[in-house]
């Protein structure tokens, strides 16, 4: 589908905000990335389904949250980025041990008001980097845990405005992966992430004393800041485990904990997280992940496949 000329220029009205080819670097955790086209931040929801609405369809979208497993590409991104912010990060408590969470509301204060609440089994939420909308798209997890073993249902817009509802099995769920089936009456069959938009989720907890969950979340935040570089910039697990081994250990054994590629590294506290050391590109983050694919493949014979989301122009 061909662009429409001078499509910047001619943007929906918005009661939010419009930035046009601003850098996406302060926008992610790794704090690398080229312009996009525009940058939307809605006011709200109703804000952000008009945009849709009016927004010619060929146009890209690409929805970011806090950019904790975002490589966004030094070229820069086509399109429009939608960032949410405070109006998509609303937590609320509900009857029967539920609680609601914004897609912008980070999974560390789910887990929190959840706890404070007497709500257990989100505690995992706490090692999560990044917010509820990300968690939705990847079935985030940690220690065991996975958002699909206490979504309840999402909330979504299409890229055409319409909002839908998916329940857990819409989700299609796999490890560190969604594949969204849609059923509303204009729509049909699977989804991508970026034909969703998130906008909240409905998890279903388990009733436990909030003195006991916070516990739980204590010892998840120890084991966490003394195992994994928190403080770095990092855009957490660089790849997912592959089946019957351990990510890091095949990047340690292919000989790369600690070693430098341009700016880029990976941790010697915890040799499957990539690090910006100060003044990688992007070119040298995603280089230095591509360079350890082919050698823990030629080595072990074993695949190691991306769970840090790569875009944009190169």
């Amino acid at each position: 589908m061909s662009w429409p000329q001078n499509w910047i220029d001619n943007l929906p009205a918005v009661r939010g905000r419009i930035m046009t080819h601003a850098d996406m670097a302060p926008f992610t955790w790794f704090r690398v990335g080229g312009p996009a086209d525009v940058i939307f931040l809605p006011a709200d929801e109703a804000d952000l389904e008009a945009f849709l609405k009016a927004l010619d369809p060929a146009v890209p979208v690409m929805i970011v949250g806090v950019g904790s497993n975002l490589l966004v590409r030094d070229g820069g991104v086509d399109g429009v980025v939608i960032r949410l912010g405070k109006a998509f990060a609303d937590i609320r408590p509900m009857d029967h041990n539920r609680i609601y969470a914004g897609a912008a509301a980070l999974d560390k204060q789910v887990a929190k008001v959840a706890a404070q609440n007497g709500i257990g089994d989100l505690e995992f939420y706490t090692g999560v980097p990044g917010t509820i909308g990300g968690a939705i798209v990847m079935n985030a997890g940690c220690y065991g845990s996975e958002t699909k073993d206490v979504l309840v249902e999402a909330y979504a817009l299409t890229r055409a405005g319409e909002r839908v509802i998916l329940s857990n099995k819409d989700m299609g769920y796999t490890y560190r992966h969604s594949e969204p089936k849609l059923r509303s009456s204009s729509d049909s069959g699977s989804a991508t992430e970026n034909d969703l938009i998130y906008t909240g989720a409905l998890y279903q907890g388990t009733p436990d004393d909030p003195v006991a969950v916070m516990d739980r979340m204590d010892e998840i935040t120890a084991r966490r800041e003394t195992t994994q570089p928190i403080r770095e910039k990092t855009g957490g697990s660089t790849f997912k485990n592959p089946e019957g081994h351990s990510a890091w250990k095949l990047v340690d054994e292919a000989g790369w904990r600690g070693k430098l590629f341009g700016g880029a590294k990976f941790s010697e506290l915890h040799s499957n997280f990539l690090i910006n050391t100060g003044d990688a590109t992007a070119a040298d983050l995603e280089g230095l992940g591509d360079t350890v694919r082919a050698e823990v493949k030629d080595k072990f014979g074993v695949d190691l496949n991306w769970e840090i989301k790569r875009v944009g122009r190169p």
